[in-house]
């Protein structure tokens, strides 16, 4: 069994003088590279917000190419998932992830370069018979046999008992999809794999303001959260009991560089070898601009 352990993306400003050195502070084209010094693969959130283009799509492989092992997990674009999927348009929500398999998901697996595809459902996403028969239609649309891909469910609805329903368990079992394990406000943590690969996300546990942002908070968003080591241990007999091929774990809890710190007390604790490196945290508010990876 293989374990990944990185984290949701890369490009944070507020990442510098924490895990990137301050001489690296105006040259993000460099952060990348820093970046996979330490870890072997990285979550893209930025593709749920915009699709990458073709430029962006061969600087990456161009950049990777270079780093033994090294793997990218993408999330679909949220046109096709909060948009045209919650919407029932199940036809366009198709043509749409089709067009960023064909343009994003198959170079990056040519190049070997690719590690999951990520669909996060909306929270508006309900489990119906009109939403499952939307799901069945765009995963079956999707090369699921040769990539592969992961579903996180975001509506309640779709868990009983604390586990996937039935029916949408069935649907992922036999199409070879994983279904996400989270850890997270309001996200039972199911115990049922239902892929050949594990993926795993980490949003940290701030429960007051995951729904709604508190007014004069320190906090910088409902991700600014550091997992004690206790937290992470809690997990190591699952990922290690894993009976799948490949387990991923991301680390979404990116502000302030927390993500880079707990992704390598994961390792720690998984016994993994890697860079040592120091994520120097601050939890004082600061000013200043805060964006996701390009």
């Amino acid at each position: 069994m293989a374990v990944l352990v990185g984290c949701s993306g890369w490009h944070y400003r507020d990442w510098v003088g924490a895990f990137y050195p301050l001489d690296l502070a105006r040259r993000e084209g460099e952060w990348l590279a820093y970046y996979a010094r330490y870890f072997t693969t990285v979550e893209i959130n930025s593709s749920f917000y915009r699709p990458p283009g073709e430029a962006q799509v061969s600087s990456w492989i161009r950049r990777a190419k270079a780093w033994r092992g090294f793997s990218f997990s993408l999330k679909m674009p949220k046109e096709v998932t909060h948009n045209l999927m919650v919407s029932g348009d199940a036809k366009r929500a198709i043509e749409e992830a089709l067009s960023f398999q064909r343009r994003t998901v198959e170079p990056l697996a040519e190049a070997g370069l690719l590690g999951c595809v990520l669909i996060q459902l909306s929270p508006r996403f309900e489990n119906d018979e009109t939403s499952l028969s939307t799901l069945e239609a765009v995963i079956d649309a999707l090369s699921t046999k040769r990539h592969r891909h992961a579903i996180e469910f975001r509506h309640g609805s779709w868990f009983a008992g604390g586990e996937i329903d039935g029916p949408a368990r069935t649907l992922l079992r036999s199409r070879g999809v994983a279904n996400v394990l989270v850890d997270g406000p309001s996200f039972p943590i199911v115990s049922e794999e239902t892929a050949d690969h594990s993926y795993i996300r980490f949003h940290g546990r701030n429960a007051d303001i995951w729904h709604r942002r508190k007014e004069d908070d320190y906090r910088i968003d409902r991700y600014d959260y550091l997992y004690g080591e206790d937290q992470l241990a809690s997990w190591v007999p699952r990922i290690r009991e894993a009976k799948t091929k490949t387990v991923f774990v991301y680390f979404n809890n990116h502000a302030r560089s927390k993500a880079a710190r707990n992704a390598f007390q994961m390792m720690d604790l998984l016994g993994m070898e890697h860079r040592e490196k120091s994520v120097r945290i601050q939890d004082q508010f600061t000013l200043g601009s805060f964006r996701h990876e390009d």
